[in-house]
């Protein structure tokens, strides 16, 4: 190991990340992207879960996507293994607390170095999680390239990099903090060195501006320590970041949200938004990133190149089951049935017109139903409504809502 990958090693002994008590296991479940069951299954399987499921969460940290994938698992009743696989001794305890505290069973554990994952886990996977990660890394392709090689052909995998518009701010202040709270010395000092400049920082300075980014903020010791004095980190744009997906022979499937990186979210002005959506989609993306300004971080799902096709859940299935996320039908369908559906995304106020049967469509979905029966039910209720015409006011819904990860379809009552 390098000088700066022992830097990097003991920052996680020293300070595990996130900051997580496993008692508060018994109050919630912490929950988001990548590597929720219903997304991941959505994005990368067609709805259609394998089962059995083996996953990998590489570099783990204190364990969020472990548990969340594994509590998901148990709840559906999957034959699933949970492979938990980071360097840090103390995160992993603090992993192997919270699951118990879950009653998990379906977790099992591996300390070392992603880049050794072939060597120490149960290869090949159905999905691997790696998120926050691989931008800490020497060479983040090697990483990248690492993890590729353990996945099923038919696998895929769920990735979180950091967005370089989005933490405006972050760099310039870690350069400062070298020259002011050094490497060499103890933690503790550094930690109140980065405080005393925190609060002497004036108000134009652009991290001080920067609402997007508050770990140093409201993260604890961790949180400041991993924004602002990590030994190693990058972010990506998104054209650098399909260079990187690209240099492990994978290929991106889906944005998370996919809604922010349309240009059409911040664009109305049909003179502007034209040229915008010519582009090829990951032009497009670029667009819609520096047009936005605050993506702090990039989620994907990503999957070997050679096998990327029809990975994603498709209305054009009627089998499969519709699902909303984060939202009841009813109280998504009052807010369609005024016309508009508004969204904030990190400040910025989005608001899509609701397509035609919006509210009649939402109120079905109830997680039972398939597409097909919610269809059946609308034409019984207007016999003047063809199937095709049904069938194009559901597509209208979905890729609405599923631009904005509220709704997924599955072939499971997960």
């Amino acid at each position: 190991m390098s000088e700066r990958d022992h830097l990097v090693a003991g920052q996680y002994e020293a300070y595990p990340y996130p900051e997580r008590k496993p008692a508060d296991e018994k109050k919630r479940l912490i929950e988001g992207s990548p590597s929720a069951l219903l997304e991941l299954s959505h994005y990368l399987f067609a709805g259609r879960t394998p089962n059995p499921f083996r996953a990998l969460i590489a570099g783990g940290g204190t364990g969020d996507a472990a548990i969340m994938l594994a509590q998901h698992c148990a709840t559906a009743g999957l034959d699933a293994e949970i492979t938990y696989l980071d360097m840090s001794t103390a995160a992993r305890a603090v992993v192997e607390a919270r699951a118990a505290a879950r009653s998990l069973t379906n977790l099992r554990y591996v300390t070392g170095s992603l880049l050794e994952a072939a060597t120490l886990a149960p290869v090949p996977f159905d999905y691997i999680d790696t998120c926050g990660v691989l931008h800490h890394l020497e060479q983040p392709e090697d990483g990248l390239r690492a993890l590729a090689a353990c996945l099923k052909p038919t696998g895929g995998m769920g990735l979180m990099v950091y967005g370089e518009y989005g933490r405006r701010g972050v760099y310039e202040t870690q350069a400062l903090l070298r020259q002011l709270a050094p490497p060499n010395l103890p933690d503790p000092q550094r930690l109140a060195q980065t405080r005393r400049l925190m609060g002497a920082l004036p108000r134009t300075n652009w991290l001080k501006r920067n609402p997007f980014v508050q770990d140093h903020q409201a993260a604890g010791d961790a949180g400041l320590y991993d924004l602002l004095l990590h030994a190693r980190d990058r972010a990506y744009t998104v054209p650098q970041l399909a260079e990187f997906a690209a240099s492990a022979d994978l290929a991106i499937i889906s944005f998370v949200e996919p809604a922010r990186y349309d240009p059409a979210t911040y664009i109305k002005d049909q003179r502007l938004l034209g040229p915008l959506q010519a582009l090829d989609p990951i032009a497009q993306a670029s667009a819609a990133e520096a047009i936005a300004g605050n993506l702090r971080k990039h989620i994907v799902y990503l999957a070997p190149s050679a096998a990327c096709q029809n990975r994603t859940g498709s209305p054009a299935n009627q089998s499969l089951v519709p699902i909303l996320a984060k939202h009841a039908p009813e109280a998504l369908a009052k807010a369609l049935r005024a016309g508009s559906l508004s969204v904030d995304l990190d400040g910025y106020p989005a608001k899509f017109p609701a397509p035609p049967r919006a509210a009649a469509i939402v109120q079905r979905i109830d997680g039972q139903h398939s597409i097909a029966a919610i269809l059946d039910e609308l034409q019984t209720l207007d016999p003047n409504l063809t199937p095709a015409k049904a069938a194009k006011a559901f597509d209208s819904v979905y890729q609405l809502l599923c631009s904005l990860n509220l709704l997924f379809l599955t072939d499971r009552h997960q």
